[in-house]
């Protein structure tokens, strides 16, 4: 009897390992130059709202609270999503990696924080490429282990636009 329950404590121990990415942290260095549009004076906003469903889809979990990050599209950043998102707009929170990034890459990002229904916004945006990223994470009643996870989504600002620009991050 002792044995058969130390085999079920023990089972999950190798496809925990499962988990683990087997894709390298990224190579790429960080270059300031590549993210130095983010210092310009810019005009535009993004607006947008952060969320992912439950496993059932019958819930909406907001990124209430959740820092949102305003990323400049460099191959520094794309290197860091692929790594985190295996070409997927959603990493589960079981299977993200530890990855400290560069310090240089996180001072050329702007953050804000999600508000109730995982609203948020950036005003004064200049013309780019970024990536937008939070995550959704909770705990389900009765459950061991958490859902959700990190999410991003993509925008252009151009310079020319007159509204904001409207983003959704939903992992899909």
């Amino acid at each position: 009897m002792f044995l058969s329950r130390l085999f079920l404590i023990l089972l999950p121990l190798p496809l925990l390992a499962c988990n683990s990415t087997s894709a390298s942290p990224p190579q790429a260095r960080f270059d300031a130059a590549e993210a130095a549009f983010l210092d310009k004076p810019g005009k535009a906003a993004i607006h947008g709202q952060a969320f992912l469903p439950d496993k059932t889809g019958a819930h909406v979990h907001y990124a209430m609270g959740e820092v949102v990050r305003l990323i400049p599209l460099t191959s520094y950043a794309q290197a860091r999503l692929d790594y985190y998102f295996h070409g997927a707009k959603f990493a589960p929170a079981s299977s993200i990696p530890k990855n400290d990034p560069d310090p240089d890459y996180v001072a050329h990002t702007r953050t804000t924080k999600a508000g109730p229904t995982g609203q948020f916004k950036f005003e004064n945006v200049p013309p780019g490429r970024y990536y937008l990223s939070t995550q959704v994470i909770w705990k389900p009643e009765q459950s061991f282990v958490t859902e959700g996870g990190l999410i991003y989504e993509e925008a252009t600002v151009t310079g020319a636009e007159t509204k904001p620009v409207e983003v959704v991050i939903s992992g899909k």
